[in-house]
């Protein structure tokens, strides 16, 4: 099958500013995340991005951008704007990767890709994978997914879900129910990606601070692919680019 990567990136960062730009082994951090995406099986790579210092980095090494405007609220508003831009049918399917994910695995990009390829009555496909440590359950910035039994998302939550009555917080987690952290990355059909913005915001996607949840809310599905393994560093702060840095 043919799909689309596209990546959003925009200059304005309030923990990292310039982020697309911070140097990362000689390359733009946004230009390593292409470049990685490129090794996946995606017929195209292309960098949605709101500034021409972006478009220049990304041109200069390679890579396709397309600008957009700068007053989008989010990134899939970023993205709708780029399906048009690149006159994408449909029924083509877009994989969102975010631009501050530069060791992103290319095999979890083809699998999220294929989950939505299989399933033509699913509008959205993403990713999670098992937990394992009563530390990240309880963290309300790892961000939890329940399933049905499809494989299909009923709800994610920045709370401990699923919630075990009788067994309060066990040393260790359940494997009968496995607790599954959410991995942010997304593919969409574009006719979807287009009609996504338009979707009034829900009660819940505001109280848990999670976009997701209004697909959820407005009778969409989503099908999760589920990976045996967590996928790798996000460069959110400084902290997270000097991690990255010693690994290239």
């Amino acid at each position: 099958m043919s799909f689309v990567v596209l990546i959003p990136a925009r200059m304005k960062s309030t923990r990292l500013p310039d982020k697309p730009l911070a140097d990362i082994g000689g390359l733009p951090m946004v230009v390593r995340v292409a470049k990685q995406a490129a090794r996946s099986g995606a017929g195209i790579v292309c960098v949605a991005c709101d500034d021409a210092r972006i478009m220049q980095a990304c041109e200069a090494n390679g890579v396709q951008a397309v600008l957009t405007r700068p007053d989008h609220p989010s990134g899939s508003d970023r993205l709708a704007e780029a399906c048009g831009l690149l006159n994408l049918a449909d029924d083509t399917v877009v994989v969102n990767v975010q631009g501050d994910e530069p060791l992103i695995d290319p095999g979890l990009i083809d699998a999220v890709a294929h989950t939505l390829a299989a399933l033509p009555d699913t509008p959205m496909s993403t990713a999670a994978h098992a937990i394992h440590d009563v530390t990240d359950f309880l963290n309300p910035n790892v961000v939890k997914v329940v399933l049905d039994a499809a494989g299909r998302a009923l709800y994610f939550s920045r709370s401990p879900l699923p919630f075990w009555r009788d067994g309060g917080l066990p040393p260790g987690l359940p494997i009968e129910a496995p607790a599954l952290r959410h991995i942010g990355i997304y593919a969409y059909r574009a006719g979807f990606l287009r009609v996504f913005p338009t979707l009034e915001a829900s009660p819940l996607e505001r109280i848990e601070s999670l976009e997701q949840l209004r697909v959820l809310w407005h009778g969409h599905r989503i099908a999760v692919h589920v990976t045996a393994q967590a996928p790798g560093t996000g460069v959110d702060t400084p902290e997270d680019l000097a991690r990255v840095r010693l690994h290239f």
